[in-house]
């Protein structure tokens, strides 16, 4: 199959300045881009007016389940995503032991969802990946070790540090799945079980993801208060562990916490000095979004999802949640405090029951179900077994930009996918080219190209992808420049962007005048490292 594309505006990726040229894509490849004359093809789309850019890469997906379930994956692929990477802080699919299927399920419900058409036997990460080859994705997937995963296998969900042998169970389990092709591992240090680790576990862990040349994907421990030592930690992890760090979702949460972002950058720049490599993701709004348990403090979650429901039923360990949550715990993120029960929103749940609190702010759940707010919340977390998605709004517009203006940073979209979700499931991408670039010269449309592009390949190791060059997968987005934007609010956030027009995976195409037309035969690979 042959396909040429003419007469396009091309962002290589590379992040140099635009040229005008054509693009011949020969089979699943890029055979040349430039400028020469058409060779006969089968397909010959003319791109006058339009841009063509390598297919976008999103570091940090929630897809994990969906790719299962859904795996046309719209919200991705309508946005020009051609490759993502999941199994995201270090709470995802596998591996997953079969005695763990229960709890497990109920751990990640709040995260990816949860779903009965899939056969939970899969055990491995091998395995894992070969479903979603039987799937047949829209798009490239790549894959993360998740350390809580890796922690569960070796040694449960308990509160304590790793002993030696334990240990040694850990980097077993870590070989055995980075064996598998995954290109590093994450952890999420503010979810259970990866929470329990101590700094010198995940150094140890680390050792071998780099001897496998893998990248250290982390939420780290504080977004919030203590940032600066929690920054501190990981980069150090990085020093002594020799592994490639990249943060996730860079940001700062909270108007008491700003002050940090000087110390933050500094930081940023003394490890670029010292030689550590780190990079981090972002995405481009001043809202996150994760499962609403994390308001709980972190004693609730000690044994998994059962001991947390057990422990909402409990008057009296209510009474200690409500004292921890108003007075705070030294080194907890504390969500009620920095973002407010006014400003964090309902985006899913998983029984009809509780629908009706789908869009809602804390504090007018409470006055829907005429309680105070923590026992609606509290309630509603037991009803849904955990299993609730949040929106919190933390931030300014100003920190948004610098921190996209960083070397370290590339483009993500961290959305769930369940529920109302957060606009950048839909958007993320588009609204950096069409906001950030186009209308507010944040960056030039070739920086942000770049930083979605040949820089996360770089920061994760993923090879011959992110660049339109003869001999890489022709992953190919072609876009108007003029109109590209997102078009999702945080109200109504399930709308595809403007300004998408093509986008092929593996050079095949999947959307043509800005509609999917591969229903049945999807062309995404599992990419393996």
């Amino acid at each position: 199959m042959i396909t040429i594309l003419t007469n396009l505006k091309i962002f290589d990726g590379s992040g140099t300045k635009p040229f005008y040229g054509n693009i011949l894509i020969e089979n699943d490849k890029i055979e040349k881009v430039g400028s020469f004359l058409a060779k006969n093809a089968d397909e010959v789309i003319d791109g006058t007016g339009l841009c063509a850019a390598p297919g976008f890469i999103d570091t940090h997906s929630h897809s994990d389940l969906n790719v299962l379930t859904k795996p046309q994956l719209l919200p991705k692929i309508m946005q020009g995503i051609t490759t993502e990477v999941l199994g995201q802080d270090g709470v995802s699919m596998a591996p997953l032991p079969l005695k763990y299927i229960d709890p497990w399920r109920k751990n990640l419900a709040g995260l990816d969802g949860d779903s009965n058409e899939v056969d939970w036997q899969y055990e491995t990460t091998a395995n894992y990946l070969k479903m979603i080859e039987k799937a047949q994705p829209s798009i490239n997937e790549c894959y993360l070790v998740p350390h809580g995963n890796v922690r569960m296998e070796a040694m449960g969900l308990v509160n304590k540090a790793a002993d030696a042998e334990e240990m040694q169970k850990m980097k077993s389990v870590l070989r055995r799945e980075l064996e598998a092709g995954a290109y590093g591992m994450s952890t999420g240090l503010i979810y259970m079980p990866c929470a329990y680790a101590p700094t010198e576990e995940l150094i140890e862990l680390c050792k071998v993801v780099a001897e496998y040349d893998g990248v250290f994907v982390v939420h780290q421990r504080s977004e919030a208060d203590t940032i600066i030592d929690s920054m501190k930690e990981i980069i150090e992890v990085g020093r002594k562990s020799k592994v490639k760090v990249h943060f996730s979702h860079f940001k700062v949460c909270g108007k008491k916490n700003w002050h940090y972002i000087d110390a933050m950058v500094d930081l940023l720049d003394k490890a670029e000095a010292e030689g550590i490599r780190v990079s981090f993701d972002q995405y481009p709004y001043v809202a996150g979004s994760t499962m609403l348990g994390v308001i709980l403090p972190p004693w609730v979650h000690d044994g998994g999802t059962n001991k947390v429901l057990e422990r909402l039923q409990d008057k009296s360990a209510r009474q200690r949640m409500i004292h921890d949550i108003e007075k705070g715990i030294d080194g907890w993120d504390n969500f009620v405090d920095f973002a407010g029960m006014d400003n964090i929103y309902i985006t899913s749940v998983k029984s009809d029951k509780n629908k009706d609190a789908v869009g809602l702010s804390l504090t007018k759940l409470a006055k829907l179900r005429h309680k105070n707010v923590y026992d609606a919340v509290f309630d509603l977390l037991y009803e849904e077994e955990n299993a609730v998605g949040m929106v919190d709004f933390y931030g300014t517009e100003d920190h948004v930009k610098l921190f996209m203006q960083r070397p370290e940073m590339n483009v993500c979209t961290d959305g769930l996918l369940g529920g109302k979700p957060h606009p950048r499931v839909f958007g993320a991408f588009p609204r950096v080219l069409g906001k950030y670039a186009r209308e507010e010269k944040v960056l030039s449309m070739e920086q942000a190209v770049y930083k979605m592009t040949k820089k996360p390949a770089a920061a994760l190791g993923i090879k011959n992808r992110g660049e339109l060059k003869g001999g890489f997968f022709a992953d190919i987005v072609i876009f108007d420049e003029d109109h590209i934007i997102d078009k999702g609010t945080f109200i109504e956030p399930a709308q595809y962007p403007a300004g998408i027009k093509y986008v092929f995976v593996n050079g095949q195409k999947m959307l043509e005048k800005g509609k999917y037309i591969m229903e049945q035969e999807r062309c995404g690979k599992v990419l393996y490292k």
